[in-house]
């Protein structure tokens, strides 16, 4: 599937925005995950319609590494790329489609990982936001909830005074391990990168802390990228990893259509 560039920006964003969604096949923690349905639905095909339902990109393209995935955004108007099996991260499977042609007109690129079903559209321009003012590169942190504290699936970020990234980690730093003027977050997967930026992260070999914690976005942070996290001071249903994050997802979307009925 290929789809021009829409004329104009859907946002008052002074430039042009491409979304990628990066979606494996193969998960070691939750097997062709992109597939598994919620609400009846193929996850991937679930976060690409909210993206498109947004309307904060000029374009949105599922990045994959199996054309399964392809067949469930069929019926959408959004674009796939088959990209290289061997990306180690979601982010180098988005520079890959952003350094293609095709997309040479987008300043900025979102990626909204394919699986954060929930991600926060309030949140996506926060994060644009942030990168428009300087940083070359923003994501999205959100209240830890008691049960997140422990949970080595909910990944955490501590975050300064000045609204950046100093580590991410899966568990939750040590009492005293930190100043007092930061503070721990649950991390969500959605990132906002300058062209410039997503390049040089996915151009950088992985890092040591990287590997060892299975988290990309310790990446920039020993390449000395700033990465701005914005605070949406409610919390944020997770992502989903584990089959029992599938349960809990549909859990989720089965309370609020019953507040949707009331």
């Amino acid at each position: 599937m290929t789809f021009d560039r829409p004329c104009g920006s859907v946002l008052p964003f002074a430039v042009p925005i491409l979304c990628v969604i990066p979606a494996r096949l193969h998960s070691s923690r939750l097997p062709h995950k992109p597939l598994c349905l919620l609400a009846g639905e193929p996850l991937v095909r679930a976060v690409a319609r909210r993206a498109l339902e947004a309307r904060f990109a000029d374009r949105v393209v599922v990045a994959t590494d199996h054309p399964d995935v392809t067949s469930a955004v069929a019926d959408l108007p959004v674009n796939v790329v088959l990209t290289d099996p061997a990306h180690t991260c979601g982010t180098e499977r988005v520079a890959e489609v952003a350094a293609l042609p095709a997309y040479a007109w987008a300043d900025l690129v979102v990626n909204v990982q394919g699986d954060e079903p929930f991600f926060p559209v309030d949140g996506v321009r926060l994060a644009l936001d942030m990168v428009r003012g300087g940083r070359p590169i923003a994501t999205l942190g959100a209240p830890l909830t008691r049960e997140m504290t422990t949970d080595e699936n909910r990944v955490k970020v501590v975050v300064d005074r000045a609204g950046l990234a100093l580590r991410f980690s899966r568990l939750l730093p040590a009492s005293g391990a930190w100043r007092r003027d930061v503070r721990v977050l649950h991390h969500i997967g959605l990132y906002a990168y300058t062209r410039q930026a997503l390049a040089r992260w996915a151009a950088a070999p992985a890092v040591p802390e990287e590997l060892e914690e299975r988290l990309e976005q310790l990446r920039p942070l020993r390449l000395g990228l700033a990465v701005g996290v914005a605070d949406l001071r409610e919390p944020v249903p997770a992502g989903i990893d584990t089959a029992h994050d599938l349960v809990e997802a549909q859990r989720v979307l089965d309370a609020m259509s019953e507040r949707a009925y009331r």
